[in-house]
Protein backbone atom coordinates (compact mmCIF):
# COMPACT_ATOMS: atom_id res chain seq x y z
CA UNK A 1 0.00 0.00 0.00
CA UNK A 2 1.35 3.42 -1.09
CA UNK A 3 2.34 6.00 1.68
CA UNK A 4 -0.63 8.23 -0.16
CA UNK A 5 -2.95 5.65 1.17
CA UNK A 6 -2.19 4.93 4.53
CA UNK A 7 -2.26 8.61 5.11
CA UNK A 8 -5.72 9.15 3.75
CA UNK A 9 -6.72 5.85 5.67
CA UNK A 10 -5.30 6.86 8.82
CA UNK A 11 -7.23 10.12 8.79
CA UNK A 12 -9.91 9.04 8.35
CA UNK A 13 -9.65 6.72 10.86
CA UNK A 14 -8.21 8.33 13.20
CA UNK A 15 -10.90 12.32 12.75
CA UNK A 16 -13.82 11.55 10.48
CA UNK A 17 -14.93 8.51 11.79
CA UNK A 18 -14.83 9.12 15.35
CA UNK A 19 -16.89 12.00 13.87
CA UNK A 20 -18.99 10.73 11.27
CA UNK A 21 -22.74 11.87 13.51
CA UNK A 22 -21.42 15.49 13.67
CA UNK A 23 -20.34 15.57 9.75
CA UNK A 24 -23.19 13.84 8.94
CA UNK A 25 -25.17 16.44 10.75
CA UNK A 26 -23.23 18.84 8.84
CA UNK A 27 -23.49 17.12 5.47
CA UNK A 28 -27.23 17.71 5.79
CA UNK A 29 -27.31 20.66 6.39
CA UNK A 30 -25.29 21.75 3.61
CA UNK A 31 -27.28 19.78 1.42
CA UNK A 32 -30.47 22.00 2.98
CA UNK A 33 -28.59 24.93 2.00
CA UNK A 34 -27.55 23.80 -1.39
CA UNK A 35 -31.34 22.64 -1.97
CA UNK A 36 -32.53 25.60 -1.01
CA UNK A 37 -30.32 27.67 -3.36
CA UNK A 38 -31.79 25.66 -5.76
CA UNK A 39 -35.50 27.70 -5.25
CA UNK A 40 -34.24 31.36 -7.08
CA UNK A 41 -33.63 29.69 -10.64
CA UNK A 42 -36.59 27.81 -10.33
CA UNK A 43 -38.59 30.83 -9.48
CA UNK A 44 -36.93 33.38 -12.00
CA UNK A 45 -38.61 30.75 -15.28
CA UNK A 46 -41.89 30.82 -13.38
CA UNK A 47 -41.22 34.51 -13.02
CA UNK A 48 -40.40 35.48 -16.64
CA UNK A 49 -42.55 32.63 -18.65
CA UNK A 50 -45.60 32.76 -16.59
CA UNK A 51 -45.81 35.67 -13.79
CA UNK A 52 -45.12 38.65 -15.84
CA UNK A 53 -46.99 37.88 -19.06
CA UNK A 54 -49.94 36.77 -17.18
CA UNK A 55 -49.54 40.01 -14.52
CA UNK A 56 -50.16 37.61 -11.59
CA UNK A 57 -49.70 40.04 -8.83
CA UNK A 58 -50.77 37.15 -6.41
CA UNK A 59 -48.54 34.54 -7.82
CA UNK A 60 -45.55 37.11 -7.67
CA UNK A 61 -45.89 37.92 -3.78
CA UNK A 62 -46.19 34.13 -3.77
CA UNK A 63 -42.83 33.60 -5.10
CA UNK A 64 -41.09 36.28 -3.67
CA UNK A 65 -42.60 34.76 -0.26
CA UNK A 66 -40.69 31.20 -1.46
CA UNK A 67 -37.51 33.10 -2.50
CA UNK A 68 -37.01 35.10 0.59
CA UNK A 69 -38.07 32.08 2.84
CA UNK A 70 -34.84 30.02 0.84
CA UNK A 71 -32.27 32.30 1.51
CA UNK A 72 -33.03 32.69 5.26
CA UNK A 73 -32.78 28.85 5.34
CA UNK A 74 -29.49 29.41 3.69
CA UNK A 75 -28.58 31.99 6.01
CA UNK A 76 -29.71 29.85 9.04
CA UNK A 77 -27.70 26.69 7.64
CA UNK A 78 -24.55 28.30 6.42
CA UNK A 79 -24.50 30.03 9.98
CA UNK A 80 -25.00 26.12 11.96
CA UNK A 81 -22.47 24.64 9.38
CA UNK A 82 -19.71 27.18 10.51
CA UNK A 83 -20.79 26.95 14.65
CA UNK A 84 -20.57 23.10 14.41
CA UNK A 85 -17.91 22.14 11.89
CA UNK A 86 -15.41 25.44 12.89
CA UNK A 87 -15.71 24.72 16.52
CA UNK A 88 -15.13 20.95 16.39
CA UNK A 89 -11.98 21.58 14.24
CA UNK A 90 -10.52 23.57 16.58
CA UNK A 91 -11.09 21.81 19.08
CA UNK A 92 -9.61 18.90 17.65
CA UNK A 93 -6.57 20.79 17.05
CA UNK A 94 -6.65 21.59 20.34
CA UNK A 95 -6.67 17.62 21.02
CA UNK A 96 -4.17 16.42 18.35
CA UNK A 97 -1.64 19.69 19.69
CA UNK A 98 -2.20 17.91 23.30
CA UNK A 99 -1.59 14.14 21.64
CA UNK A 100 1.26 15.08 19.40
CA UNK A 101 3.06 16.97 22.37
CA UNK A 102 2.61 14.33 24.77
CA UNK A 103 4.13 11.83 21.82
CA UNK A 104 6.96 14.05 21.68
CA UNK A 105 7.88 13.39 25.57
CA UNK A 106 7.18 10.02 25.02
CA UNK A 107 10.09 9.22 22.59
CA UNK A 108 13.64 8.74 23.54
CA UNK A 109 16.78 11.25 24.16
CA UNK A 110 17.99 10.23 21.26
CA UNK A 111 15.04 11.95 18.89
CA UNK A 112 15.84 14.92 20.80
CA UNK A 113 19.26 15.11 19.96
CA UNK A 114 18.76 14.70 16.83
CA UNK A 115 16.17 17.62 16.15
CA UNK A 116 15.75 20.96 16.58
CA UNK A 117 13.29 22.15 19.38
CA UNK A 118 11.79 24.61 17.07
CA UNK A 119 11.51 22.46 14.78
CA UNK A 120 9.86 20.28 16.91
CA UNK A 121 8.02 23.08 18.11
CA UNK A 122 6.60 23.65 14.43
CA UNK A 123 5.50 20.26 14.09
CA UNK A 124 2.80 20.44 17.44
CA UNK A 125 1.30 23.87 16.63
CA UNK A 126 1.62 24.02 12.85
CA UNK A 127 1.28 20.74 11.17
CA UNK A 128 -1.82 19.48 12.81
CA UNK A 129 -3.43 22.57 11.96
CA UNK A 130 -4.74 21.18 8.43
CA UNK A 131 -6.74 19.00 10.43
CA UNK A 132 -9.57 21.58 10.30
CA UNK A 133 -9.86 21.25 6.77
CA UNK A 134 -10.68 17.36 7.18
CA UNK A 135 -13.11 17.95 9.99
CA UNK A 136 -13.87 21.64 9.46
CA UNK A 137 -16.83 22.84 6.60
CA UNK A 138 -14.01 22.49 3.72
CA UNK A 139 -14.41 18.63 3.60
CA UNK A 140 -18.43 19.17 3.81
CA UNK A 141 -18.03 21.63 0.86
CA UNK A 142 -16.30 19.47 -0.73
CA UNK A 143 -19.32 16.53 -0.81
CA UNK A 144 -21.94 19.02 -0.63
CA UNK A 145 -20.86 20.87 -3.69
CA UNK A 146 -20.44 17.75 -5.73
CA UNK A 147 -23.89 16.97 -4.48
CA UNK A 148 -25.19 20.23 -5.62
CA UNK A 149 -23.02 20.06 -8.71
CA UNK A 150 -24.76 16.49 -9.39
CA UNK A 151 -28.84 18.32 -9.38
CA UNK A 152 -27.97 20.78 -11.10
CA UNK A 153 -26.11 19.00 -13.88
CA UNK A 154 -29.68 16.64 -13.89
CA UNK A 155 -31.74 19.96 -14.30
CA UNK A 156 -29.26 21.10 -16.75
CA UNK A 157 -29.80 17.92 -18.89
CA UNK A 158 -33.80 18.30 -18.47
CA UNK A 159 -33.63 21.75 -19.62
CA UNK A 160 -31.13 21.51 -22.57
CA UNK A 161 -29.26 18.27 -23.52
CA UNK A 162 -27.15 20.30 -26.22
CA UNK A 163 -26.27 23.16 -24.34
CA UNK A 164 -25.31 20.86 -21.30
CA UNK A 165 -22.69 18.59 -22.87
CA UNK A 166 -21.35 21.53 -24.64
CA UNK A 167 -20.43 22.62 -21.20
CA UNK A 168 -18.94 19.44 -19.97
CA UNK A 169 -16.11 19.86 -22.12
CA UNK A 170 -14.09 22.11 -20.59
CA UNK A 171 -15.51 21.56 -17.25
CA UNK A 172 -13.78 17.83 -17.99
CA UNK A 173 -10.55 18.96 -18.77
CA UNK A 174 -10.56 21.72 -15.90
CA UNK A 175 -11.06 18.67 -14.09
CA UNK A 176 -7.98 16.53 -15.05
CA UNK A 177 -5.99 19.66 -14.89
CA UNK A 178 -6.58 20.30 -11.22
CA UNK A 179 -6.29 16.35 -10.73
CA UNK A 180 -2.35 16.60 -11.70
CA UNK A 181 -1.84 20.22 -10.18
CA UNK A 182 -2.77 18.41 -7.03
CA UNK A 183 -0.62 15.68 -7.54
CA UNK A 184 2.27 17.96 -8.44
CA UNK A 185 1.06 20.65 -5.07
CA UNK A 186 1.27 17.94 -2.69
CA UNK A 187 5.16 17.13 -2.04
CA UNK A 188 5.93 20.53 -2.40
CA UNK A 189 3.74 21.30 0.54
CA UNK A 190 5.25 18.61 3.07
CA UNK A 191 8.46 19.95 1.95
CA UNK A 192 7.21 23.64 2.73
CA UNK A 193 6.74 21.97 6.44
CA UNK A 194 10.10 21.06 6.32
CA UNK A 195 11.69 24.02 5.43
CA UNK A 196 9.80 25.83 7.78
CA UNK A 197 10.43 23.57 11.20
CA UNK A 198 14.18 24.17 9.94
CA UNK A 199 13.97 27.96 9.59
CA UNK A 200 11.71 27.73 12.69
CA UNK A 201 14.29 26.14 14.55
CA UNK A 202 17.45 27.94 13.80
CA UNK A 203 15.38 31.44 14.55
CA UNK A 204 14.47 29.58 18.03
CA UNK A 205 18.45 28.34 18.22
CA UNK A 206 19.19 32.36 17.47
CA UNK A 207 16.91 33.88 20.33
CA UNK A 208 17.93 31.29 23.24
CA UNK A 209 21.87 32.34 22.08
CA UNK A 210 21.37 35.74 21.54
CA UNK A 211 24.45 36.29 24.35
CA UNK A 212 26.55 34.11 22.32
CA UNK A 213 25.49 36.17 18.95
CA UNK A 214 26.00 39.57 20.28
CA UNK A 215 29.54 38.51 22.34
CA UNK A 216 31.32 37.54 18.93
CA UNK A 217 29.62 40.16 16.86
CA UNK A 218 27.61 37.37 14.84
CA UNK A 219 24.91 39.40 13.98
CA UNK A 220 25.63 39.45 10.43
CA UNK A 221 26.30 35.38 10.23
CA UNK A 222 22.75 35.06 11.64
CA UNK A 223 21.20 37.67 9.36
CA UNK A 224 22.49 35.84 6.07
CA UNK A 225 21.42 32.23 7.56
CA UNK A 226 18.29 33.35 8.33
CA UNK A 227 17.56 35.22 5.10
CA UNK A 228 19.23 31.75 3.20
CA UNK A 229 16.32 29.91 4.61
CA UNK A 230 13.78 32.07 4.36
CA UNK A 231 14.16 32.38 0.71
CA UNK A 232 13.84 28.61 0.55
CA UNK A 233 10.74 28.72 2.21
CA UNK A 234 9.46 31.57 -0.30
CA UNK A 235 10.87 29.29 -3.65
CA UNK A 236 8.83 26.80 -1.85
CA UNK A 237 5.82 29.02 -1.82
CA UNK A 238 6.43 30.15 -5.44
CA UNK A 239 5.81 26.41 -6.92
CA UNK A 240 2.93 26.22 -4.82
CA UNK A 241 1.60 29.37 -6.46
CA UNK A 242 2.37 28.75 -9.31
CA UNK A 243 0.45 25.51 -9.18
CA UNK A 244 -2.47 27.11 -7.98
CA UNK A 245 -2.50 30.39 -10.40
CA UNK A 246 -2.53 27.89 -13.16
CA UNK A 247 -5.86 25.98 -11.79
CA UNK A 248 -7.50 29.40 -10.81
CA UNK A 249 -5.93 30.52 -14.79
CA UNK A 250 -7.71 27.30 -16.73
CA UNK A 251 -10.73 27.75 -14.59
CA UNK A 252 -11.34 31.27 -15.34
CA UNK A 253 -10.76 30.55 -19.24
CA UNK A 254 -12.32 26.98 -20.08
CA UNK A 255 -15.44 28.32 -17.67
CA UNK A 256 -15.38 31.47 -19.64
CA UNK A 257 -15.44 29.38 -22.54
CA UNK A 258 -18.47 27.44 -21.45
CA UNK A 259 -20.11 30.46 -20.35
CA UNK A 260 -19.55 32.46 -23.82
CA UNK A 261 -20.40 29.28 -25.94
CA UNK A 262 -24.01 29.24 -23.77
CA UNK A 263 -24.81 32.62 -24.93
CA UNK A 264 -24.21 31.52 -28.67
CA UNK A 265 -26.40 28.77 -28.40
CA UNK A 266 -29.14 29.66 -26.01
CA UNK A 267 -29.31 32.66 -28.56
CA UNK A 268 -29.77 30.79 -31.22
CA UNK A 269 -32.26 28.64 -29.93
CA UNK A 270 -34.28 31.68 -28.41
CA UNK A 271 -34.30 32.98 -32.41
CA UNK A 272 -35.93 29.53 -33.14
CA UNK A 273 -38.16 29.69 -30.48
CA UNK A 274 -37.36 26.26 -29.19
CA UNK A 275 -36.26 27.95 -26.01
CA UNK A 276 -38.18 30.35 -23.89
CA UNK A 277 -36.55 33.34 -22.28
CA UNK A 278 -36.84 32.07 -18.96
CA UNK A 279 -35.77 28.49 -19.57
CA UNK A 280 -32.75 30.38 -20.93
CA UNK A 281 -32.13 32.04 -17.80
CA UNK A 282 -32.92 29.43 -15.39
CA UNK A 283 -30.55 27.63 -17.18
CA UNK A 284 -27.44 30.30 -16.80
CA UNK A 285 -28.31 30.05 -13.23
CA UNK A 286 -28.70 26.13 -13.02
CA UNK A 287 -24.80 26.40 -14.64
CA UNK A 288 -23.53 28.65 -12.10
CA UNK A 289 -25.10 26.35 -9.42
CA UNK A 290 -22.98 23.17 -11.20
CA UNK A 291 -20.02 25.41 -12.30
CA UNK A 292 -19.29 27.22 -8.37
CA UNK A 293 -18.72 24.01 -6.54
CA UNK A 294 -16.52 22.99 -9.01
CA UNK A 295 -14.22 26.13 -8.98
CA UNK A 296 -15.16 25.70 -4.84
CA UNK A 297 -13.94 22.30 -4.84
CA UNK A 298 -10.71 23.36 -6.62
CA UNK A 299 -9.62 25.86 -3.81
CA UNK A 300 -10.97 22.80 -1.06
CA UNK A 301 -8.67 20.43 -2.60
CA UNK A 302 -5.90 22.61 -2.27
CA UNK A 303 -6.37 23.18 1.17
CA UNK A 304 -7.52 19.46 1.92
CA UNK A 305 -4.15 18.86 -0.20
CA UNK A 306 -2.20 20.69 2.42
CA UNK A 307 -3.84 19.83 5.62
CA UNK A 308 -2.46 15.96 3.74
CA UNK A 309 0.99 17.07 3.60
CA UNK A 310 1.17 18.29 7.54
CA UNK A 311 -1.08 14.91 8.67
CA UNK A 312 1.66 13.11 6.68
CA UNK A 313 4.34 14.25 9.00
CA UNK A 314 1.87 14.16 12.20
CA UNK A 315 1.20 10.86 11.20
CA UNK A 316 5.18 9.65 10.98
CA UNK A 317 5.47 11.21 14.24
CA UNK A 318 2.67 9.38 15.44
CA UNK A 319 3.91 5.82 14.57
CA UNK A 320 7.56 6.28 16.12
CA UNK A 321 8.61 4.09 18.93
CA UNK A 322 7.96 5.38 22.32
CA UNK A 323 10.65 5.19 24.60
CA UNK A 324 8.91 3.29 27.48
CA UNK A 325 7.08 0.10 25.76
CA UNK A 326 4.86 -1.27 27.76
CA UNK A 327 5.81 -4.51 25.51
CA UNK A 328 9.51 -4.55 27.10
CA UNK A 329 9.47 -2.28 29.59
CA UNK A 330 6.21 -4.51 31.36
CA UNK A 331 8.16 -4.21 35.33
CA UNK A 332 6.69 -1.50 37.62
CA UNK A 333 9.01 -0.94 40.43
CA UNK A 334 6.67 0.01 44.19
CA UNK A 335 9.80 0.66 46.20
CA UNK A 336 13.69 0.40 44.99
CA UNK A 337 16.85 -0.04 47.58
CA UNK A 338 19.37 1.59 44.88
CA UNK A 339 21.63 -0.90 44.10
CA UNK A 340 22.91 -0.45 40.54
CA UNK A 341 25.12 -2.54 38.15
CA UNK A 342 26.98 -2.49 35.58
CA UNK A 343 27.82 -5.34 33.30
CA UNK A 344 30.04 -5.73 30.49
CA UNK A 345 27.84 -2.61 29.36
CA UNK A 346 28.65 -1.42 25.54
CA UNK A 347 27.03 1.78 23.98
CA UNK A 348 27.22 3.14 20.73
CA UNK A 349 25.55 6.47 19.37
CA UNK A 350 26.59 5.12 16.18
CA UNK A 351 27.07 2.43 14.13
CA UNK A 352 30.77 1.06 14.71
CA UNK A 353 31.62 3.71 16.72
CA UNK A 354 31.83 2.63 20.08
CA UNK A 355 31.87 4.54 23.01
CA UNK A 356 31.65 2.01 25.85
CA UNK A 357 33.71 -1.36 26.16
CA UNK A 358 32.43 -4.24 28.32
CA UNK A 359 32.22 -1.95 31.33
CA UNK A 360 31.70 -3.33 34.59
CA UNK A 361 31.38 -1.77 37.85
CA UNK A 362 28.55 -1.67 41.00
CA UNK A 363 27.13 1.19 42.99
CA UNK A 364 25.69 -0.40 46.30
CA UNK A 365 22.46 1.81 47.80
CA UNK A 366 23.24 4.69 49.35
CA UNK A 367 26.92 4.74 47.56
CA UNK A 368 28.81 7.70 45.84
CA UNK A 369 30.07 7.25 42.44
CA UNK A 370 32.05 9.38 40.94
CA UNK A 371 33.28 9.46 37.12
CA UNK A 372 36.49 11.49 36.82
CA UNK A 373 38.20 11.61 33.13
CA UNK A 374 39.10 13.83 29.93
CA UNK A 375 35.61 15.30 27.83
CA UNK A 376 34.99 12.68 25.73
CA UNK A 377 35.83 9.78 27.63
CA UNK A 378 32.25 8.45 28.03
CA UNK A 379 31.46 10.15 31.85
CA UNK A 380 27.87 11.33 30.81
CA UNK A 381 27.14 8.44 29.22
CA UNK A 382 27.62 6.34 31.95
CA UNK A 383 25.39 8.97 33.70
CA UNK A 384 22.97 8.45 31.21
CA UNK A 385 22.57 4.81 31.00
CA UNK A 386 21.93 4.67 34.87
CA UNK A 387 19.54 7.42 34.00
CA UNK A 388 17.84 5.03 31.81
CA UNK A 389 17.76 8.34 29.06
CA UNK A 390 20.10 5.43 26.91
CA UNK A 391 20.10 1.90 26.52
CA UNK A 392 22.98 -0.09 26.28
CA UNK A 393 23.81 -2.19 22.98
CA UNK A 394 25.59 -4.82 24.95
CA UNK A 395 25.30 -6.32 28.70
CA UNK A 396 23.19 -5.38 31.45
CA UNK A 397 22.41 -2.40 33.72
CA UNK A 398 20.29 -3.84 36.25
CA UNK A 399 18.61 -2.09 39.77
CA UNK A 400 18.11 -4.03 42.89
CA UNK A 401 18.81 -6.88 40.35
CA UNK A 402 16.20 -6.39 37.89
CA UNK A 403 16.91 -5.32 34.55
CA UNK A 404 16.66 -1.69 33.64
CA UNK A 405 15.85 -2.16 30.23
CA UNK A 406 12.45 -4.44 31.17
CA UNK A 407 11.84 -2.06 33.91
CA UNK A 408 8.76 0.97 33.37
CA UNK A 409 10.28 3.73 33.02
CA UNK A 410 7.67 5.83 34.95
CA UNK A 411 7.94 3.96 37.89
CA UNK A 412 11.89 3.72 38.31
CA UNK A 413 12.30 7.74 37.34
CA UNK A 414 9.65 8.43 40.13
CA UNK A 415 12.73 7.20 42.10
CA UNK A 416 15.44 9.31 40.51
CA UNK A 417 16.72 12.71 40.69
CA UNK A 418 18.62 14.58 38.74
CA UNK A 419 21.07 18.03 38.88
CA UNK A 420 22.27 18.28 35.02
CA UNK A 421 25.42 20.54 33.97
CA UNK A 422 23.19 22.78 31.90
CA UNK A 423 20.51 23.41 34.57
CA UNK A 424 16.88 23.72 32.83
CA UNK A 425 14.83 26.22 34.51
CA UNK A 426 11.37 27.31 33.50
CA UNK A 427 9.99 30.98 33.14
CA UNK A 428 8.97 32.06 35.97
CA UNK A 429 9.28 32.10 40.48
CA UNK A 430 11.85 30.65 41.77
CA UNK A 431 8.80 28.98 43.97
CA UNK A 432 7.64 27.59 40.85
CA UNK A 433 10.84 26.08 39.33
CA UNK A 434 11.61 24.13 42.98
CA UNK A 435 8.34 22.93 43.18
CA UNK A 436 8.30 21.30 39.73
CA UNK A 437 8.98 17.68 40.54
CA UNK A 438 6.23 17.74 43.46
CA UNK A 439 3.93 20.67 43.01
CA UNK A 440 1.69 18.89 46.08
CA UNK A 441 4.59 19.22 48.34
CA UNK A 442 3.57 21.42 51.63
CA UNK A 443 5.17 24.21 52.57
CA UNK A 444 7.30 22.96 55.27
CA UNK A 445 8.95 20.44 52.66
CA UNK A 446 9.39 23.50 50.38
CA UNK A 447 11.27 25.36 53.15
CA UNK A 448 13.19 22.68 53.81
CA UNK A 449 14.45 21.65 50.62
CA UNK A 450 15.00 26.24 50.26
CA UNK A 451 17.74 25.47 53.11
CA UNK A 452 19.02 22.84 52.80
CA UNK A 453 20.61 24.09 48.97
CA UNK A 454 20.93 27.29 50.75
CA UNK A 455 18.66 29.13 48.43
CA UNK A 456 17.66 31.49 50.83
CA UNK A 457 20.84 32.95 50.98
CA UNK A 458 20.26 34.66 48.32
CA UNK A 459 16.41 35.14 48.10
CA UNK A 460 16.46 36.79 51.66
CA UNK A 461 18.04 39.59 49.51
CA UNK A 462 15.38 39.82 47.00
CA UNK A 463 12.15 42.00 47.12
CA UNK A 464 9.68 38.89 45.92
CA UNK A 465 11.66 36.49 47.91
CA UNK A 466 10.94 33.24 46.23
CA UNK A 467 8.04 35.17 44.28
CA UNK A 468 10.86 36.38 42.32
CA UNK A 469 10.21 36.23 38.11
CA UNK A 470 13.68 34.59 36.74
CA UNK A 471 13.17 34.83 33.21
CA UNK A 472 14.08 32.66 30.48
CA UNK A 473 15.90 29.77 31.58
CA UNK A 474 16.60 31.81 34.25
CA UNK A 475 18.49 34.56 32.86
CA UNK A 476 17.86 37.02 35.89
CA UNK A 477 20.37 34.64 38.37
CA UNK A 478 23.51 33.92 38.34
CA UNK A 479 25.43 30.23 37.46
CA UNK A 480 25.70 29.27 41.48
CA UNK A 481 22.30 31.30 41.98
CA UNK A 482 20.52 28.30 39.09
CA UNK A 483 22.15 25.71 40.50
CA UNK A 484 21.49 25.92 44.09
CA UNK A 485 17.78 26.07 42.46
CA UNK A 486 17.91 22.79 40.72
CA UNK A 487 19.48 21.02 43.78
CA UNK A 488 16.75 22.42 45.80
CA UNK A 489 14.41 21.02 43.27
CA UNK A 490 16.33 17.73 43.47
CA UNK A 491 16.17 17.55 47.69
CA UNK A 492 12.08 18.42 47.47
CA UNK A 493 11.52 15.60 44.87
CA UNK A 494 13.80 13.01 47.87
CA UNK A 495 14.81 10.35 45.28
CA UNK A 496 16.77 7.15 45.97
CA UNK A 497 19.02 7.45 43.14
CA UNK A 498 20.81 10.89 42.57
CA UNK A 499 23.26 12.01 39.06
CA UNK A 500 25.34 15.14 39.55
CA UNK A 501 26.22 16.25 36.19
CA UNK A 502 29.08 18.96 36.87
CA UNK A 503 26.63 20.24 39.62
CA UNK A 504 29.57 22.51 41.19
CA UNK A 505 30.82 23.43 37.23
CA UNK A 506 29.08 27.24 37.41
CA UNK A 507 30.08 27.85 41.09
CA UNK A 508 32.67 30.77 42.30
CA UNK A 509 34.84 29.65 45.73
CA UNK A 510 31.86 30.87 47.86
CA UNK A 511 28.65 29.60 46.21
CA UNK A 512 30.76 26.13 46.12
CA UNK A 513 31.25 26.22 49.73
CA UNK A 514 27.38 26.27 50.27
CA UNK A 515 26.84 23.75 47.40
CA UNK A 516 29.13 20.90 48.71
CA UNK A 517 27.40 21.07 52.19
CA UNK A 518 23.89 20.85 50.55
CA UNK A 519 25.13 18.30 47.88
CA UNK A 520 26.39 16.19 50.94
CA UNK A 521 22.72 16.26 52.38
CA UNK A 522 21.27 15.62 48.62
CA UNK A 523 23.51 12.64 48.79
CA UNK A 524 23.05 10.89 52.69
CA UNK A 525 21.24 7.69 51.99
CA UNK A 526 21.08 8.01 48.25
CA UNK A 527 23.02 6.39 45.30
CA UNK A 528 24.81 8.96 43.72
CA UNK A 529 26.67 8.99 40.56
CA UNK A 530 28.79 12.56 40.32
CA UNK A 531 30.43 13.29 37.22
CA UNK A 532 33.00 16.11 38.10
CA UNK A 533 35.58 18.00 36.61
CA UNK A 534 36.43 20.01 39.74
CA UNK A 535 38.22 16.61 41.71
CA UNK A 536 38.66 18.44 45.12
CA UNK A 537 34.83 17.94 45.24
CA UNK A 538 34.74 14.35 45.60
CA UNK A 539 37.57 13.00 47.76
CA UNK A 540 34.48 11.74 50.25
CA UNK A 541 33.07 9.35 47.33
CA UNK A 542 32.84 5.91 48.23
CA UNK A 543 34.32 5.28 44.90
CA UNK A 544 35.98 6.91 42.06
CA UNK A 545 36.07 5.39 38.48
CA UNK A 546 38.63 7.15 36.30
CA UNK A 547 37.33 6.38 32.79
CA UNK A 548 39.51 7.31 29.38
CA UNK A 549 38.38 6.51 26.19
CA UNK A 550 35.64 4.24 27.04
CA UNK A 551 37.18 2.38 29.70
CA UNK A 552 37.09 2.33 33.49
CA UNK A 553 41.02 2.68 33.33
CA UNK A 554 41.41 2.94 37.46
CA UNK A 555 39.03 2.65 40.50
CA UNK A 556 38.79 3.23 44.56
CA UNK A 557 38.43 5.43 46.51
CA UNK A 558 40.86 8.90 46.72
CA UNK A 559 43.50 7.78 48.87
CA UNK A 560 43.81 4.10 47.28
CA UNK A 561 43.92 6.18 43.87
CA UNK A 562 46.61 9.04 44.68
CA UNK A 563 48.69 6.15 45.90
CA UNK A 564 48.66 4.28 42.87
CA UNK A 565 50.15 7.33 41.37
CA UNK A 566 47.98 6.66 38.02
CA UNK A 567 45.78 8.77 36.12
CA UNK A 568 43.94 10.16 38.83
CA UNK A 569 47.48 11.09 40.61
CA UNK A 570 48.15 12.98 37.27
CA UNK A 571 44.73 14.41 36.95
CA UNK A 572 44.78 15.63 40.57
CA UNK A 573 47.67 17.38 40.88
CA UNK A 574 47.91 18.81 37.75
CA UNK A 575 44.13 20.47 39.05
CA UNK A 576 45.74 21.13 42.25
CA UNK A 577 48.57 23.06 40.54
CA UNK A 578 46.51 25.32 38.75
Amino acid sequence: MSKQKVSYGWAFNEFIWPRRRIISVGLALIIVRSLSGLVLPYASKSLIDDVIPSRDVDTLWFLLIVVCSAILVQAVTSFSLTRLLSVEAQHLISLLRARVQKKLLALPISFFDNNKSGALVSRVMTDVEGVRNLVGTGLVQLIGGTITAIISLVILIRLNATMTVFVLVPVAVFAFIALKAFGYIRPIFRDRGKINAEVTGRLTETLNGVRVIKGFNAEDQENKTFEEGVERLYLNVKKSLTATALITSSSTFLLGLASAGIMGIGGYFIMQETMTYGEFVSFTLFLGFMIAPIVQMSNIGSQLTEAMAGLDRTQELMNMQEEDDEETRSIKLDRITGDILFKDVSFSYEESKEVLHSISFEAPAGSVTALVGSSGSGKTTIAGLAASFLNPKGGLVTIDGTDLSTVNLSSYRANLGVVLQDDFLYEGTIRENILFPRPEATEDQLLAAVKGAYVNEFTDRFDEGLETVIGERGVKLSGGQRQRISIARALLADPKIIILDEATSNLDTESESFIQKSLNELMKDRTTFVIAHRLSTIQQADQILVIEEGNIVESGKHDELIAKKGRYFDLYTYQSRI
